[in-house]
């Protein structure tokens, strides 16, 4: 029986991690229809809210299987792992038994568990209490620890899980490109990192990825240590201020 072809459309709330999914689906050459969301002013618009009860971006519909109840599934890391091993035959993960497959696993979900929450409660401190409170400083040592702790793996292995480039990557890129959008976060002087963002930011599937999720972004500025100018709205809005 032949596999049918995917019917897949993505759901993607602009300037925000959902961006990683297009990646993916580049990187596995899965034919896909893409939805743009502006946001409204800074969250998910109705429109984008009614597709899933949690009202969040990224949202992947598949309709491959039952065109008339499509899947509907949220969370970028759920979606990867959707895609990589129902429509992408597994390749860019990493099996069990390759030698680093604990390695592609810890750095796969490192993103999500540990550094864009670090990075989003010291946007959120830095609003609410300023730079010079202990509970932002305790935050910034939080992000410090969890970026020398990638930047250390990066001086060390071409990719994160190690030689190979895999979805640990993807999901990862984000978090020191757009993410920087929303929390400034200076790279000089971790050169593993920014090593490894050259690398990854010339991948094609990479820059056809961002062509047509997010054509307004400065890539450049985006893998610059400097990083890319942060969304006046958003400093606002965590600092309570019109």
């Amino acid at each position: 029986m032949s596999t049918p072809t995917p019917k897949l459309t993505l759901h993607h709330l602009q300037i925000g991690q959902g961006e990683r999914i297009p990646f993916l689906l580049e990187e596995l050459g899965l034919p896909y229809e893409l939805k743009l969301y502006k946001r409204s002013p800074l969250l998910s618009p109705a429109e984008l809210k009614e597709k899933h009860h949690m009202g969040a971006s990224p949202v992947l519909e598949d309709a491959t299987f039952d065109p008339d109840k499509p899947i509907m599934l949220a969370e970028s890391g759920a979606i990867a792992e959707y895609l990589i091993h129902k429509h992408g035959h597994g390749r860019v993960a990493l099996p069990p038994s390759h030698p680093n497959f604990a390695d592609y696993l810890y750095w796969f979900h490192f993103s999500n568990a540990s550094l864009q929450p670090a990075i989003f409660r010291l946007a959120l401190t830095r609003g609410m209490v300023g730079p010079e409170d202990p509970r932002f400083k305790g935050n910034e040592a939080r992000v410090r620890t969890a970026v020398a702790n990638v930047n250390n793996r990066l001086l060390e292995n071409k990719y994160l899980a190690g030689e190979e480039f895999t979805a640990a990557d993807v999901m990862t890129m984000w978090c020191f490109t757009t993410m920087r959008k929303f929390e400034p976060l200076d790279l000089t002087g971790y050169e593993g990192i920014l090593g490894w963002l050259e690398r990854v930011s010339k991948r094609g599937a990479y820059r056809r990825a961002m062509e047509r999720c997010d054509p307004e972004l400065d890539l450049e500025a985006g893998i610059s240590a400097e990083g890319p100018s942060v969304v006046e709205l958003f400093a606002k809005a965590m600092a309570g201020r019109k």
